[in-house]
C-alpha cells in the first residue's frame, strides 16, 4: 500500500500510462517511502557514466541516507516521480523548491531544481521528455512557475531534453556546468512538440501491432475448429511473412505441431518459444487471460488482441476484470486492442496479416478501416470486397482494427496511425462512442487536412454498448456531429454510405467546385441524376442524352468534352443496357470511360449503372487496352447552369444510326475506329453506383471536404479588440467564484463581464407595479417594452408575453393591466420594462463548455426555427473571422438576414463581431461555462442584445493541455 510520507496524502491523480517513442508504454507514479527497495535495485542497473552525469561525481551506490532522502517525500515542496515496466524502475524525476538564493524553500517560492535519470537499457525511448511534462504538470499545481536544471556539458542527451521541450529558456555557463532555466506554462511550441511526440509514439504502437514480425496464438485449438483455431488458419493462410506460432496449454508435452497445422511450432505456453514475439492473440477464456496476459509480459511480448468476450459487456464484473486486464498489460508496457475484439488485418504485402474473424483476406488497397463493432467490421469488409473488384478493382483496404470494447487502443491510435501511413490514403470509421471527443476533434482536424476522413456513428440516439467508457456530454449528437464536420470529418448516415464514400474519394481526385456535368444513354436516369445533384446542394448541367443506341466510342467522345469543359468540375455518367444491333460491350464502354477519364485525370467521374453486369468489373481492371478514338475536330458541350427555380431542364438529344457516330451539340460524322491504348496501372478507376441518388450523395461528400481543405489552408484569424478589458473580467470573475463552486450571475453582473468585453445588454428594470413600470420607462426613455420574465413565458412572444411600441404612459399602463390580467399576477410573472430596440431579426448566440468536446460557439434565429426546428449551427472556441462568417450562414433560414423577398438585409459584420466577442470571452476564461444572449435582434445597422445570462464554475479539466497520458478506462 502506497503511503504520504509527509504533510499530503498520496497524489493518486499524478499516476498516469504513457506511449513511449518506440510504441511501449510505461506507468508514471509518485515515488513513496515504500520504493526503497525498488530504488536501490534501479540504481545498481545504471552505468557509472550515466551516474556521473546525475551527481558530477563518481557515485556507485547510494547510502541510506541518499535513499532516504529520494523516497521521502512532501509532494508539495520535494517530489519524486518513477516510470515502471513491470513493477520496476526505469527512471526517476524530482524536483525540490528553492528560493533566490538556490537554498531549500516552501510556497511562495516558484522555483525548483529538477534532475532525471533513466536506466542505459531505456534511453532513447522518449522516457524522459515524457517524465519531464509529469513533473511540469505537478510542479505548476503547487504553484511552481520555472525550473532550474544544472548538466555536464558532455550530457549532451539531457541538454536535447530540456531544449526540445518547446519551454521559453535561459541559458549560462559558469565553473563547467550548463544552467538552464525555463518557464513552465505551457506555449505553443510546447504543446506542439508535445503534440507530434504523442503522433509519433501512439502511432508506432499502433504499427507494433499491425506490423508484428512474429505471432502466437493462444488458445489455437489442437484440431480445426473454434476461434483460436480458426485465428490460426486465418493468419497461416493469408501467407504472413513472419513467424506464426500456436500455443495449447492442454498439448501433450511430445506434441510440436497441432493436427492439420503442419508447419506451424505448438507450446504449451508463450515462455516455451524460443525466440521474441512481436504480438499475441487471445482467444482463451476471460478466467484463463490473467495468467496468459502475464505470460506474455514475462516472454517481452509487445501487444496483445483479445478476442475473448466476458468483460464490460458482460456487466459490472466483466467491467472491473476489463479494468485489471488494461491494467495488468500496461504494467508489462503491452497494449491491448480489445478486449471482445474481431481482430486485426494488414494487406501490405511485407506483412500480410490476418489475425481477425474474416475467413478471406481482403482485397489490398489504399482504405483504412476501423470498427468498433465485430458484426459492422464484417459488414464492411464483406461490402469492400464485393465492391473493390466490382467498382474499383484495386481498392481494397490497407488495414483493417476492430477494437471491441477499446479497452485500450482506441479510434484515436489508429487515426495517429494512419496519419502518416503512405500505404492509407482514406480512412473509414464506424464508431459507436467516442472515449474523449476533444482529442478526437483535434487528432480529425490534422488528419483531414491531409486524406480523408469519413465517419458513421452507431447508437446516436442512445447510450453506447456497455463495453465501453464514454465521458459525459451535455451536447446533443447534432452538435457534436456539427462539430465534428468542422474538424474535417466527412459525416454519414450509413455503412452503405460510408462505402460509397470511401471508394468514391480513394480512387477519384477532389472537385474543385459543386458543377456537375450529366451524360449518359437514359433520359430519365439522367433526370434523376439532376434532381438528386439540386437536392444535395450541388449545381448540375442540362443532362445530356446520347440515347440509348450510343455507341462507346459517344460514351468516350462524350466524356472527353465534358472533361474539358472549365464550367464543369465533375462527371456523372449515367448507363442502361444498350439497345439496337450489336449492343455496346460492357468491357468496351469501360475502357471508353476509363480512357477519357485517364485523360484529364484532375476531375472526378462516377458511372450510376442499371443492371450492367459486366460494366462495374470492366471499369476496375487494374489495367487494360482501354478504347481510344481517333483524332477528331475539337468539339464543346454546350452546358447551362441550373435554373433558379429547380425545374427540371430540357434534355439534349442526338438520334444515333448504325453507320454514324452522334455528336452532341453538333452533326453526326463517321464512326472512327476505336485503337487499343494500354492505360498505365495507376490510372483513375471509376467508382459505379446502382442508385443516381448515392452516387450523387457520394459526390457531395466530395465537394464538401474539398471546400473543407480549400478553407482549411486559410482558417482566418482570431480578431484583437482594444476595448477588451480582460484583467476587469477576470477580477470580477474570481470575486464572484468566491461564493460558490458554480453560480449564475446577477443581471448587473452579467452585463458588467459582458461589457469588459464590448457585449452591451440593454438594461431592463423590473416592474413590480404599474407605477414602478411608468417609473421605469422615465428612466430608460420612451418608447419601451414591457415583457414577463417568468420560465414558463419567457421568450414566448406568441403567448402575448411582450407589448411593444410603448411611447406614453397611458399605453403603458394599459399594457400592464392586460399582462396582469390574462397571465398571472406581478409576482408570477415578473414584468420588467425595457427601451425599445431597432427592429430587426431576432437571433440566439450561445457558447457553453463541454467536459468531453469543448467549448462551443451556437447561433441561430430566434422562435420556431432554433426551438421547432432545431436550426442552429455550431463552431469551436476559438472562432475565427472567416469561421465567423462561415456560422451566420450555415444555418438553413440564413437567408432571413441578407434580404429574403425583398426585406432589407441586416448587419451581419455587426453579427460576426458579437460571435467573435462571446468566443473570446469564453476562450480567455475557462471559468465561463455557459453564456447565453437571447435574443440578440440584429437591425440594418448594428445589433442590441436584449437578454442575457452567464453561467460560472470552476474550469473543467483540459487533459489536452497536460501531460501526455493513455485513457484510465
Amino acid at each position: 500500500m502506497q503511503t504520504s510520507s509527509d504533510r499530503h496524502e498520496y497524489p493518486a491523480h499524478w499516476e498516469a500510462d504513457v506511449v513511449l517513442r518506440d510504441g511501449g508504454t510505461a506507468r508514471v507514479r509518485p515515488i513513496t517511502v515504500d520504493d526503497a527497495e525498488r530504488l536501490v535495485s534501479f540504481y545498481e542497473q545504471v552505468s557509472d557514466e550515466s551516474k556521473y552525469y546525475r551527481f558530477f561525481a563518481p557515485y556507485p551506490r547510494l547510502s541510506a541516507k541518499d535513499v532516504h532522502r529520494f523516497t521521502h517525500h512532501d509532494f508539495v515542496d520535494r517530489v519524486g516521480l518513477a516510470a515502471t515496466v513491470g513493477g520496476e524502475f526505469i527512471a526517476t524525476v524530482r524536483y525540490d523548491r528553492i528560493g533566490p538564493d538556490g537554498a531549500p524553500a516552501s510556497s511562495p517560492a516558484d522555483e525548483a531544481e529538477v534532475a532525471f535519470l533513466v536506466q542505459d537499457a531505456h534511453q532513447g525511448r522518449g522516457i524522459a521528455s515524457a517524465l519531464l511534462e509529469h513533473i511540469a504538470a505537478v510542479a505548476r499545481e503547487r504553484g511552481i512557475r520555472r525550473f532550474a536544471a544544472e548538466v555536464l556539458p558532455a550530457n549532451s542527451k539531457m541538454i536535447k531534453v530540456f531544449t526540445d521541450a518547446g519551454y521559453t529558456q535561459k541559458r549560462s555557463f559558469e565553473d563547467g556546468v550548463v544552467r538552464l532555466e525555463f518557464g513552465l506554462e505551457p506555449t505553443d511550441r510546447s504543446l506542439a512538440v508535445q503534440q507530434a511526440r504523442e503522433q509519433r509514439a501512439e502511432a508506432r504502437s499502433v504499427q507494433r501491432l499491425l506490423a508484428p514480425g512474429s505471432v502466437a496464438v493462444i488458445g489455437a485449438g489442437r484440431t480445426p475448429g473454434g476461434v483460436g483455431r480458426s485465428l490460426l488458419d486465418n493468419i497461416r493462410d493469408a501467407g504472413f511473412t513472419g513467424r506464426l506460432y500456436a500455443v495449447n496449454k492442454a498439448l501433450p508435452p511430445d506434441r510440436k505441431e497441432l493436427d492439420g497445422a503442419a508447419g506451424v511450432p505448438a507450446h504449451r505456453s508463450v515462455r516455451d518459444i524460443d525466440g521474441p514475439v512481436d504480438l499475441a492473440v487471445v482467444a482463451v477464456p476471460a478466467d484463463d487471460v490473467p495468467e496468459t496476459v502475464a505470460e506474455c509480459g514475462e516472454h517481452g511480448v509487445q501487444g496483445i488482441v483479445v478476442v475473448s468476450a466476458g468483460y464490460a459487456e458482460a456487466g459490472p464484473d466483466g467491467r472491473e476484470r476489463q479494468r485489471a486486464l488494461v491494467r495488468q498489460a500496461r504494467s508489462y508496457g503491452m497494449r491491448i486492442i480489445g478486449p471482445n475484439a474481431f481482430g486485426v488485418i494488414n494487406t501490405s504485402p511485407e506483412v500480410r496479416l490476418n489475425a481477425s474473424l474474416a475467413p478471406r483476406m481482403p482485397r489490398p488497397g489504399r482504405i483504412g478501416l476501423f470498427a468498433q463493432s465485430g458484426a459492422i467490421g464484417i459488414a464492411l469488409l464483406s461490402r469492400l470486397h464485393r465492391r473493390g473488384g466490382g467498382v474499383t478493382g484495386v481498392t481494397g483496404v490497407s488495414t483493417f482494427v476492430s477494437s471491441g470494447n477499446r479497452a485500450d487502443v482506441s479510434g484515436n491510435d489508429v487515426m495517429q496511425y494512419w496519419y502518416d501511413d503512405p500505404d492509407t490514403d482514406v480512412a473509414l470509421m464506424y464508431l459507436e462512442s467516442i472515449g474523449n471527443p476533444r482529442k478526437f476533434t483535434r487528432l480529425a482536424r490534422r488528419t483531414a487536412a491531409v486524406k480523408p476522413l469519413v465517419v458513421v456513428q452507431g447508437a446516436r440516439h442512445g447510450s453506447g454498448p456497455r463495453g465501453h467508457a464514454v465521458r459525459a456530454t451535455r451536447l446533443p449528437h447534432a452538435t457534436v456531429s456539427a462539430l465534428l464536420r468542422q474538424a474535417g470529418v466527412i459525416r454519414v448516415d450509413t455503412i452503405t454510405e460510408l462505402v460509397d464514400a470511401g471508394l468514391l474519394l480513394a480512387r477519384q481526385p477532389l472537385p474543385s467546385g459543386p458543377r456537375v456535368a450529366i451524360l449518359g444513354n437514359s433520359e430519365s436516369l439522367g433526370l434523376l441524376t439532376y434532381d438528386a445533384c439540386l437536392a444535395e446542394g450541388l449545381r448540375p448541367h442540362r443532362p445530356l442524352d446520347l440515347t440509348t443506341g450510343a455507341s462507346a466510342a459517344d460514351f468516350h467522345a462524350a466524356l472527353s468534352r465534358a472533361l474539358a469543359d472549365d464550367t464543369c468540375d465533375a462527371v456523372v455518367v449515367t448507363a442502361i443496357p444498350a439497345l439496337g444491333e450489336p449492343p455496346t460491350d460492357d468491357a468496351a464502354l469501360a475502357g471508353a470511360l476509363r480512357s477519357a477519364a485517364a485523360a484529364t485525370p484532375s476531375k472526378p467521374v462516377l458511372v450510376v449503372h442499371v443492371e450492367l453486369g459486366g460494366l462495374a468489373e470492366a471499369l476496375s481492371a487494374a489495367a487494360s487496352t482501354a478504347p481510344q478514338p481517333a483524332p477528331a475536330r475539337p468539339e464543346t458541350q454546350a452546358t447551362h447552369p441550373a435554373p433558379p427555380d429547380g425545374r427540371r431542364p430540357p434534355t439534349a438529344t442526338t438520334p444515333v444510326t448504325a453507320s454514324t457516330r452522334a455528336t452532341p451539340q453538333g452533326p453526326a460524322v463517321p464512326s472512327a475506329p476505336l485503337t487499343p491504348v494500354s492505360l498505365p496501372e495507376d490510372a483513375h478507376l471509376i467508382p459505379a453506383y446502382p442508385a443516381a441518388e448515392r452516387a450523387v450523395r457520394a459526390l457531395a461528400h466530395s465537394v464538401a471536404y474539398a471546400q473543407w481543405r480549400r478553407d482549411a489552408a486559410d482558417p482566418g484569424k482570431v480578431p484583437g479588440y482594444e476595448d477588451i478589458d480582460e484583467r476587469s473580467a477576470a477580477a470580477l470573475i474570481d470575486a464572484q467564484l468566491t461564493r460558490g463552486e458554480s453560480l449564475t450571475l446577477g443581471t448587473e453582473e452579467t452585463r458588467a463581464l459582458l461589457g469588459a468585453y464590448g457585449i452591451h445588454v440593454h438594461r431592463a428594470l423590473p416592474a413590480p407595479t404599474a407605477d414602478a413600470a411608468v417609473e421605469a420607462a422615465r428612466t430608460l426613455g420612451r418608447p419601451v417594452a414591457l415583457k414577463v420574465t417568468a420560465p414558463h413565458l419567457r421568450h414566448r412572444a406568441d403567448l402575448g408575453g411582450v407589448r411593444l411600441d410603448l411611447a406614453d404612459e397611458e399605453q403603458l399602463r394599459r399594457a400592464y393591466a392586460e399582462l396582469t390580467e390574462q397571465l398571472g399576477t406581478p409576482e408570477e410573472l415578473s414584468p420588467v420594462v425595457q427601451r425599445m430596440a431597432p427592429r430587426g431579426v431576432d437571433t440566439i448566440v450561445r457558447a457553453v463548455i463541454d467536459p468531453a468536446a469543448g467549448a462551443a460557439l451556437s447561433f441561430g434565429l430566434a422562435g420556431a426555427p432554433s426551438q421547432l426546428l432545431g436550426d442552429m449551427a455550431h463552431r469551436l472556441i476559438p472562432v475565427t473571422d472567416r469561421e465567423a462568417a462561415s456560422l451566420v450562414r450555415s444555418i438553413r433560414t440564413a437567408p432571413l438576414l441578407f434580404g429574403w423577398r425583398g426585406s432589407a438585409p441586416v448587419d451581419t459584420p455587426a453579427l460576426e463581431e458579437l460571435l467573435l466577442r462571446v468566443s473570446r470571452l469564453v476562450d480567455d476564461h475557462p471559468e465561463v461555462v455557459a453564456v447565453g444572449l437571447e435574443p440578440v435582434v440584429v437591425a440594418t445597422h448594428g445589433v442590441s442584445v436584449l437578454s442575457a445570462s452567464v453561467r460560472l464554475a470552476p474550469p473543467p479539466v483540459r487533459d489536452d493541455l497536460g501531460p501526455r497520458t493513455l485513457p484510465a478506462y
